[in-house]
């Protein structure tokens, strides 16, 4: 009767081992940020043919019409050239892994899950796949930028030094594919 005990016992201690596993690879730390797109281009956007373009341009131009007109003309073009387009925003999700297996890594889901640090209420879930080769024992920073807020709490526009009061962060590994095609599941 004991013997039958201590070997459900064992059969139990192992089910639960193995439905609580934990994934292969230790996550390091993980952050997202607001970047603002394009904004290192030249504010004027000409190019060196559109000077030459331009010089010959106001050339002619000197020879017709009188100072005050040109002017006025010129001063159309130069605010109409120089409306600066709206910004664009997107968000950079990043994500620094260590692989603590015996496996190469090929590609790793993971989900970025904002949650409200109050109520525990989940507000925001980003799931992301990223196809990188991680080799045993090596670290390496997965980055992805999408335009998708964090969560609909956080507006591109209204984003400031407060901007995650009241969130909880946590992220996820979902799934983890290795060079040798065997998957390892989060349960």
């Amino acid at each position: 009767m004991n013997a039958v005990v201590i070997v459900i016992s064992l059969l139990f201690v192992i089910g639960v081992q193995a439905q609580t596993s934990t994934a292969p690879l230790q996550i390091l730390k993980y952050n997202w940020s607001k970047e603002r797109i394009d904004w290192e281009k030249d504010p004027f956007h000409g190019t060196i043919e559109d000077f030459h373009e331009t010089r010959h341009r106001l050339r002619r131009e000197r020879n017709v019409g009188s100072v005050l007109q040109q002017r006025s003309e010129r001063a159309k073009q130069v605010s109409k050239q120089r409306q600066p387009a709206p910004a664009r925003y997107a968000f950079n999700y990043k994500l620094l892994v260590h692989n603590t297996g015996q496996k190469a890594i090929t590609e790793i889901d993971w989900d970025y899950v904002f949650t409200d640090a109050v109520t525990g209420e989940e507000l925001g879930r980003r799931e992301f796949t990223s196809v990188e080769e991680i080799e045993p024992g090596k670290r390496k920073e997965l980055s992805i930028l999408v335009s998708a807020p964090p969560s609909r709490r956080i507006s591109v526009y209204n984003l400031g030094k407060r901007e995650r009061d009241g969130l909880t962060e946590q992220v996820i590994v979902v799934r983890i594919l290795y060079d040798d095609d065997s998957v390892w599941q989060a349960r």
